[in-house]
């Protein structure tokens, strides 16, 4: 699991290492990690040996940390440029060891013919856009069309939240240090750190629980429901789905098919005949009933809201049933026009960014640049397990704990129906046994994994693709 913290706590943990070690023995790690990336990246476009190398340089310690990372490239044979921000406040120590090792001063021209630029020019502290003359720097980065490495993250993203304000940093590489910071894990920060790579610098003072942690592939193939052999449909969990509506059937039909690649037993589907009969022409098997979800009979946990129309007296009653049930209960879509605070830790609800701006009566554009503060406002707003849709979709739950982000988003679930389709994954994990944290989570992950493997082409894919795909994103878990 990648555990990301916040600035305040890495900056404690720093404090506390540094005090045990001596004088600038913290940066030399960081800048030896830094080097070993950088020559990697060269090896891989043609060589170390002979290539250029240009460093932006600001006041801080990550400008101190690519000064002393251009001492080591320097020593085998690269040409190293430094463009200082403001040449009165560089890392000294720095800029005389990169002189001593052959280093050079540079300016812009030193982009034009660069193999490797080394972003350091803010560091963890940095807040808003960059601003001139640090912008003018990241603008002609990005117009060398050279390949960029970011000391720690890339300058101009928040690192606490993933917001982007103006003008950053767009790197392909980000060599972080000794703990994940949020805004490399979060959009839109996260999509300017390209691949993310960590260095160990040895922080042991972090705080027990992260401010942002991701799952990885041991993390959730430890998660899945796996039968036992005594395990009968009831054992491994019986679903209720109260989605769709004769306006929108086909939602109702994509729960039902999310649902049924999540690993559970058997689906009861509560719901207008119309949507029932298409159901049926696509899964025989489901036990469809003809009924108000109160009234369906056994099942362990229910989805809710998708397809369903908004001012409806048929689907308020169908979500106030399935919210009173008091079962695990995923709220999607329509669903969300009928909540109201606090409707229980039993429920995950999984609004994208327009509906969470209706549900906090804010804009829509404010949800998007402070997403980790609006999805851990809904969880607290609602008392209840929130999964924020988005292009990394979040998961937090009441009470200021740790958020999760999905590390497996792609461009190619913008596409309609798939927010069914994870309603259903979600509810059938619920019933399966997953709590609400993990199966959100879980379900988010398989959710991305199946939308890469349908879109693996770059090819638009549909809902029904997704769906086709689930099975083998879950084969690729458990293997």
């Amino acid at each position: 699991m990648r555990r990301a913290y916040s600035v305040e706590a890495i900056r404690h943990a720093e404090a506390e290492l540094m005090a045990r070690l001596p004088d600038g023995a913290l940066m030399q790690r960081a800048a030896a990690g830094l080097a070993t990336v950088a020559a990697r990246i060269l090896r891989e476009s043609g060589g170390v040996y002979g290539a250029r190398v240009t460093l932006l340089v600001g006041v801080g310690d990550n400008g101190g940390d690519a000064l002393y990372a251009g001492v080591l490239l320097a020593r085998r044979a690269v040409r190293v440029d430094a463009i200082l921000l403001d040449p009165g406040r560089v890392h000294g120590g720095g800029l005389a060891a990169l002189r001593d090792a052959g280093g050079r001063i540079g300016d812009l021209a030193a982009l034009e013919r660069t193999d490797l630029i080394i972003d350091g020019l803010l560091g963890i502290g940095g807040k808003g856009a960059l601003r001139a003359p640090a912008s003018d720097l990241a603008e002609a980065a990005a117009a060398s069309g050279a390949p960029v490495l970011a000391v720690d993250l890339p300058s101009g993203i928040d690192a606490d939240t993933g917001q982007v304000s103006g003008t950053a940093i767009r790197a392909h590489v980000t060599v972080t240090f000794g703990a994940y910071k949020p805004g490399l894990l979060i959009d839109p920060a996260a999509e300017r750190a390209g691949v993310v790579e960590f260095v160990d610098i040895g922080l042991s003072a972090l705080p027990p629980q992260p401010a942002v942690d991701a799952l990885q592939v041991a993390d959730v193939a430890a998660l899945l429901p796996r039968p036992a052999h005594t395990t009968d449909k009831y054992g491994r969990g019986v679903v209720g789905v109260a989605c769709g509506s004769v306006q929108y059937p086909g939602a109702g039909v994509l729960a039902v098919g999310g649902a049924l690649r999540a690993g559970c037993g058997a689906i009861r589907y509560s719901g207008p005949r119309e949507v029932s009969a298409d159901i049926l022409r696509r899964w025989p098997e489901i036990l469809v009933v003809d009924a108000l979800p109160a009234e369906v009979g056994r099942v362990q946990a229910w989805v809710c809201g998708s397809g369903l129309p908004a001012d409806d007296a048929y689907s308020a009653e169908r979500t106030r049933q399935v919210i009173e049930s008091g079962l695990p209960t995923v709220l999607d879509a329509g669903a969300l026009n009928y909540v109201h605070a606090n409707v229980g830790t039993h429920c995950v609800l999984t609004p994208h960014a327009g509906e969470a701006a209706r549900l906090l009566g804010v804009a829509r554009a404010d949800v998007e640049t402070q997403r980790l503060d609006s999805v851990r406002r809904l969880a607290d707003t609602f008392g209840a397990t929130v999964l924020l849709k988005g292009s990394t979709t979040l998961v937090a739950e009441p009470g200021g704990s740790t958020v999760r982000a999905n590390p497996t988003g792609t461009p190619a679930l913008a596409t309609a129906g798939s927010g069914d389709v994870l309603a259903g994954l979600i509810g059938g994990l619920l019933a399966a046994g997953l709590g609400p944290l993990d199966a959100a989570s879980v379900g988010a992950y398989l959710h991305g994994m199946a939308g890469r493997a349908a879109g693996d082409s770059g090819t638009p894919i549909s809902a029904g693709d997704l769906l086709a795909a689930i099975p083998q994103a879950w084969h690729n878990l458990q293997t």
